[in-house]
């Protein structure tokens, strides 16, 4: 029975749209042939509108329109990570993982944005395919850059000026959870008959 399904079109489309990162199948072009729901979703895309297009002009990256011939023709395209990364993995024979900031919108509206991009190459019908999964890491890049944060509470100041506990900063930003322990030093400072008992017993 799962051999069978394996070797359906339709339930490997259906997996392919359950999984919850953005995934989106390009040629070695970087024209786009499917996107997932979550791609779909995440970065804006109507299959029907983009099928075949590059990806520049579908994510409508602010050099796609440099130039007449559009995506990939730029002078700046040559740093484009997604295109190189698409044809490192086709060149390569393996993945390729590598971040980028990336300006979407027109010049008017322009929306910044960190990616993570991972291009898996793949051969079918011997065309080079590429699976392409595109994390959107932004409030991690902004996460790393300085928070202010108290240096005695190590309470953190958020955006509108107010010191939030950092588990709870974290909760907010990033949907983490914390677990609490207590390190040697505490231990010795808060509860230092316990430490003692604790060393007694190694």
């Amino acid at each position: 029975m799962e051999k069978s399904l394996l070797a359906q079109a339709g339930f490997l489309h259906e997996i392919f749209d359950a999984i919850p990162a953005m995934l989106v199948i390009v040629d070695d072009d970087v024209r786009i042939l499917h996107v997932n729901t979550t791609a779909s979703i995440g970065l804006g895309l109507n299959i029907q509108e983009v099928h075949n297009k590059r990806g520049g002009e579908a994510l409508h990256c602010v050099h796609s329109t440099e130039v007449p011939e559009g995506c990939g023709h730029a002078p700046t395209c040559t740093d484009c990570v997604i295109r190189n990364s698409v044809k490192m993995a086709v060149q390569g024979g393996k993945t390729f993982r590598k971040g980028t900031r990336m300006e979407f919108g027109t010049n008017d509206k322009k929306t910044e944005l960190h990616l993570l991009v991972s291009a898996s190459p793949f051969l079918y019908s011997e065309k080079h395919y590429v699976l392409l999964t595109i994390e959107n890491v932004s409030e991690l890049i902004q996460l790393k850059s300085l928070l202010p944060i108290c240096m005695h509470c190590k309470k953190i100041r958020n955006d509108e000026g107010y010191w939030k506990d950092i588990a709870e900063y974290f909760r907010a930003h990033l949907d983490v959870d914390f677990s609490h322990g207590l390190c040697h030093d505490c231990l010795k400072k808060h509860y230092p008959d316990v430490a003692k008992k604790n060393a007694e017993k190694l």
